[in-house]
Order: structure tokens, then sequence, then C-alpha cells
């Protein structure tokens, strides 16, 4: 599998926030998208997930399913956390695992991200890294070939943050690709970089 992108541009407003910014990679790769605030990491992330359009340019999936757009072949992990405070902890991955068309079992993700335990206490009362790892479930419940993680380690102390880095190495062996933006070092030593600057 191949992912590209070919001469895309971001405007915002006004404001040129990048132009003619190509990248690509290909199965078990990861890219880290880094930059200053108002870069563009978050907006990039969101064009190739099919929720912001490009100014300019086109992506190209190559090995991925013809009858899917890319969008439904990708985990989009945001700022937000998405959950419903009055669901249990269980029944908002279940809705996920749903919405997404998932076929995987709910319960097997929560372990994986060592939530298993919480399973049945409402989502309002779980701290804000407890709420991360929730979200990180989604990417383990339903099989999905490209992950595009905004910030991911935001609110994980250092286990979770390692559990998540065990995670993303396991779907890169299995031939899964990965963007993240982030302002620092996310567990993928080996991850290439594309650096984004401030335009004029």
């Amino acid at each position: 599998m191949q992912l590209a992108g070919i001469g895309l541009a971001c405007i915002r407003g006004s404001r040129e926030v990048f132009t003619d910014l190509s990248f690509s990679l290909q199965s078990s790769e990861a890219l880290v998208v880094t930059g200053p605030n108002g870069a563009g990491k978050s907006s990039l992330l969101r064009m190739v997930a099919g929720l912001l359009r490009a100014a300019a340019g086109r992506f190209e999936l190559r090995g991925g399913e013809a009858e899917r757009t890319i969008a439904e072949q990708c985990h989009y992990l945001g700022h937000q956390d998405a959950l419903k405070p009055s669901l249990t902890v269980a029944e908002n991955l279940a809705f996920w695992t749903r919405y997404l068309e998932g076929v995987g079992q709910p319960r097997e993700a929560l372990a994986r991200v060592e939530l298993d335990r919480l399973a049945d206490l409402p989502a309002a009362y779980l701290s804000a890294g407890q709420r991360r790892r929730l979200s990180v479930a989604r990417l383990v419940a339903v099989q999905r070939p490209i992950w595009l993680l905004d910030e991911p380690t935001t609110a994980l102390d250092r286990a979770g943050q390692e559990r998540l880095a065990e995670l993303m190495q396991a779907h890169l062996a299995a031939g899964g690709l990965i963007i993240a933006a982030s302002h620092g070092p996310i567990g993928l030593p080996a991850a290439r970089e594309l650096r984004l600057g401030m335009t004029a």
C-alpha cells in the first residue's frame, strides 16, 4: 500500500498556511509531521481524513480497498476524545465499533489499553489520560490501514505512552501506515519527519 499527497495547499481565511506540499509513505512506514503552532499539522491530517478540503493538490492511495474512499480507510484521532459521558466505557467503545463498521470485540480492545477493569464505569468519571486511552482503543477495535494521529500522547502518562508505542509498532508490523502530528517524540524512532514551516 502507498499513500501520497501531491502538490497540497492549505488556506485558512486569507492566509496561506502551506503550499506545494508533497509526501509519500509505504506500508509499515510512519511519518511524523512537525513544526510550530499554526504551521498546518492538524490541517494536513484533517485533509487526509476527508474533514478539510485542500485548496490545491490531491491524495492518492494504491493498494487499498478500491470501493472505499481514502477517508473510509483511515482512523483519525484528533484533539477531542468524542465520548458520551453518560455511557459506560464499554458502551462508548461499542458505539464507535458499530459506527465504524467494526467486527471485533470491544472488550478485547479495552484490555489492550488497560481499561477493561473500568468497562462498566461511566465515561464521565475517567481521568484525562483514561479518556485518551479509550479513544486509542478505537484504533484497536476496528481495523483500518491508515492511522492519523494528532498529538496522540496528549494526557498520557509514561505507561500510557509506552502502551501506545507498542500498539503503533504492532500496526506498522502488520503493514499499516501512520501519519502523526506531534511536537515531540511519540515512540516511533524510525519514523520519517515532515517539517512544516510558517509561510510569509
